[in-house]
């Protein structure tokens, strides 16, 4: 059996095996190239400025100060991005890892009257239950036992926001809008252009340069701070914060997120390691709870992005870029937050509403539907973990 059968195939293991042998470093490097570098990209630029400004408005609802906020937004990427490199390396699959955007709207509410301290304590806890859950491989069975129209539909409702988003913002600012637009469908027409140019990185190109005529790209003055400096946060455990905040943490994590994420991959015909990618949840929200992270998850729109376009056994290199832009990002997180929340609305809503169009291409595609077929035929014959 070959690599690449052995890192698609069913496994009946507790813990799904990477494929050997181990992939060299030249076999990286002649896979990457300017499409799943742009997928990349626009997974990242999706995950810094929505979901950041999420974490924005619930670290202000709990009163967090910048130096807070900025160790918290440097964990979400830091740590990600280097779980993103490792695992999409290992089994040879875009499997992109950021945090639970719903579980973040969970902790802004919750920090109305809970303290910073409690709250974490309360990512410790979620961390320990999300490690245990994957540890015994009940998740694999619930995902398994879940209707795949059900997931589907799920995801669907998740990407349909970013569609409407989008016709939204060519009524709200079609300045910004139109050129990006129009460059898009021009790349994505004309097949000589967009073998040159992927369509999403034109719209990118095009947007910057729309939002720079506009003259609207006013950051903020910051603290003059470059470089993020993790700060930890000593735990608090009560129990009003576990009961509030650790069993929907848990639910966000496994369910919506790592449940849409799962499902977009194996639209796109890959066969993610489901146990091993919620024990690594569990184990990488610990460090990011002592830097004030919120749990880490596998995610839907973000994997939606880097499985997009491009051949399928070369779609992990948009992972390994984009959590390598994701390391960089977090790393800089005081000067590139400001950066990007500066950038109209806009541009933002059509970057990701003309990504979504790609990916829902990608998930129409024959070779999607019969890979959703297989990946369903499969698990119905496929031996149960011990």
């Amino acid at each position: 059996m070959t690599a690449v059968d052995d890192a698609t195939r069913p496994d009946s293991d507790l813990f799904e095996r990477p494929p050997r042998p181990w992939i060299r470093p030249s076999e990286v490097l002649r896979d990457f190239g300017p499409k799943y570098a742009s997928n990349g990209l626009i997974g990242l630029i999706f995950s810094c400025t929505g979901p950041v400004a999420v974490i924005l408005a619930a670290g202000a609802t709990g009163g967090l100060s910048q130096a807070e906020l900025a160790s918290w937004i440097f964990g979400v990427f830091v740590l990600n991005g280097i779980l993103t490199i490792a695992i999409s390396l290992a089994y040879r699959q875009p499997l992109g890892f950021f945090w639970t955007i719903p579980g973040t709207i969970l902790v802004g509410g919750s920090l109305t009257h809970l303290s910073w301290a409690e709250v974490v304590g309360a990512f410790f806890v979620t961390a320990a239950l999300i490690t245990v859950l994957g540890v015994t491989g009940l998740v694999r069975r619930v995902m398994e036992a879940l209707p795949m129209p059900i997931v589907m539909a799920m995801v669907a409702g998740v990407f349909l926001s970013f569609g409407t988003n989008l016709v939204k913002a060519l009524g709200a600012d079609f300045a910004i809008a139109v050129p990006m637009i129009v460059i898009f469908l021009l790349l994505s027409t004309v097949g000589a252009l967009g073998r040159w140019m992927p369509p999403i990185l034109g719209a990118l190109v095009a947007g910057a340069i729309a939002v720079a005529f506009s003259g609207r790209f006013e950051p903020e003055p910051g603290s003059g701070n470059v470089l993020a400096a993790p700060v930890f946060t000593s735990p608090v455990f009560t129990w009003s914060a576990i009961v509030e905040l650790v069993l929907p943490l848990a639910i966000t994590v496994i369910v919506v997120q790592n449940g849409q994420g799962v499902a977009v991959l194996r639209s796109a015909g890959h066969h993610p390691p489901i146990n091993v990618s919620t024990i690594m949840c569990g184990l990488w929200s610990l460090p990011a709870a002592c830097v004030g992270a919120v749990s880490t998850c596998l995610t839907g729109p973000t994997n939606a992005l880097l499985t997009s376009s491009g051949e399928r056994s070369r779609q992990y290199t948009a992972a390994l870029t984009c959590g390598g832009l994701a390391i960089v990002f977090g790393m800089f997180a005081p000067l590139f937050v400001r950066w990007m929340i500066a950038a109209p609305a806009a541009f933002v809503a059509v970057l990701g509403g003309l990504a979504m169009l790609k990916a829902l291409q990608a998930r129409s595609s024959p070779d999607s539907v019969a890979a959703t077929r297989w990946a369903r035929s499969s698990r119905s014959s496929s031996p149960r973990p011990m």
